[in-house]
């Protein structure tokens, strides 16, 4: 019998974002693999909700239900109620909603995605039904939130009470384990991966025209993590030196817009730095063939699928010694390494790039040979582990799987 899978995650295609992407990724391999695959996607944060409450919106808990490459996707929306409806008010919905659709189709196993805002409430549900649950560790997850104590204990139980935990980067489960050492024997750690790119077949992306000198590029949607208050400072004072382009492929996100206007107005970089705003993912690829350096100048930052994306490119990279980018990156042989918060050895580095094309191009192709190596093939048969364990399959060991 085809054994029932439901991932809970905060966005999925079409909505932008990484996590999103992993989730469709993983969620195809699963297919492949057999399984019958649903995703439900709801937010536990809900300025949406208030907002419509305050303009007097008001509607019904529901969920929509649509197919999406084989994957039964399920939108789930709390009730509108109150100008002053409290944040367990939407969760406790959530739950009730969940708890439906696991009703209509008897799930064999649910997979959350994002600890804090996903983990807690699918642990709940699953273990009320007597279903075992894995919890997917992405990044800002455990490097921001554990910081708020009331989030805290829910992200120690929830880490307790998975049957497995996946982390996406060595550093991420390190802290986990600090946290809850009981998981140390159900939990592990895989990078990302990435399927070939074909960038010949991509369109030429509209602001191509605009760049000019040494093209230093990176792709996201900014926030604070990704560090770029300090690569603004390095760009700063190389573009006295020589001709640049600071290209930033994406936007920033809406609750930080006022301060990072202000670090641009400050930056002296208003000549040198071309902003896309928001693309899709196959016009922010396009984008990167006309990079000569990418900078990833992150804080910390799980395991970007745009840094994969880059180095199929065949970029030359100045990457920060954090999480997944400093674990799968050498220094001096694929990239090169900074350490975060740091402007001065960002600026050392790209000034190096700047100055010698032929270490770029050196680079670039050492990069492209090792994210080959990571491709869907291994990551699927990560999840084929995992799932098979979980799941009982009794000739399977519980054997760690780290990078």
């Amino acid at each position: 019998m085809t054994k029932k899978v439901c991932i809970t995650t905060l966005e999925f295609p079409p909505d932008i974002g990484g996590v999103g992407e992993s989730a469709q990724r993983i969620a195809q391999m699963l297919i492949n693999l057999g399984y019958e695959v649903h995703i439900a996607v709801f937010r536990a944060v809900f300025r949406k909700e208030r907002q419509m409450a305050k303009d007097g919106e008001f509607r019904r808990s529901h969920y929509t239900t649509s197919e999406r490459n084989g994957v039964k996707v399920h939108r789930l929306f709390p009730a509108v109620r109150s100008t002053s409806a409290k944040e367990q008010d939407y969760i406790c919905d959530l739950h009730g909603l969940l708890q439906q659709i696991h009703k209509q189709y008897k799930f064999n196993l649910f997979h959350a995605f994002f600890i804090n805002e996903m983990g807690f409430l699918t642990t709940l549900l699953a273990k009320e039904n007597n279903v075992p649950v894995i919890n997917s560790i992405r990044g800002a997850d455990l490097h921001k939130h554990i910081f708020n104590p009331q989030q805290l204990g829910q992200i120690r139980w929830t880490l307790e009470n998975s049957a497995w935990t996946t982390f996406v980067s060595r550093d991420l489960m390190h802290r986990a384990r600090i946290i809850a050492p009981s998981i140390e024997s159900r939990s592990s750690a895989f990078w990302n991966s990435i399927a070939p790119v074909n960038f010949d077949n991509l369109p030429t992306p509209t602001l191509v025209e605009k760049l000019r000198g040494t093209v230093i590029g990176s792709v996201g949607r900014f926030r604070d993590k990704k560090g770029l208050e300090f690569l603004f400072d390095a760009c700063r004072n190389l573009k006295t030196e020589s001709e640049l382009t600071l290209l930033l492929v994406g936007d920033f996100v809406a609750k930080e817009k006022d301060y990072w206007q202000q670090e641009l107005s400050n930056s002296g970089l208003t000549d040198n730095i071309i902003i896309t705003g928001t693309v899709s993912r196959e016009e922010a690829l396009a984008y990167l063939p006309h990079m000569d350096i990418f900078a990833i100048p992150s804080l910390h930052d799980g395991c970007p699928n745009a840094l994969l994306e880059a180095m199929f490119a065949s970029r030359a990279i100045v990457g920060t010694r954090v999480d997944a980018i400093g674990e799968i990156l050498q220094d001096r042989v694929d990239a090169l390494l900074v350490n975060p918060y740091s402007s001065e050895e960002l600026e050392i580095a790209l000034r190096e790039l700047i100055d010698r094309p032929d270490l770029r191009q050196q680079l670039g192709m050492t990069a492209w040979q090792k994210v080959s190596q990571l491709n869907p093939f291994v990551e699927q048969q990560n999840w084929e582990q995992v799932y098979r364990y979980v799941l009982g399959v009794p000739e399977l060991s519980p054997v760690p799987i780290i990078v």
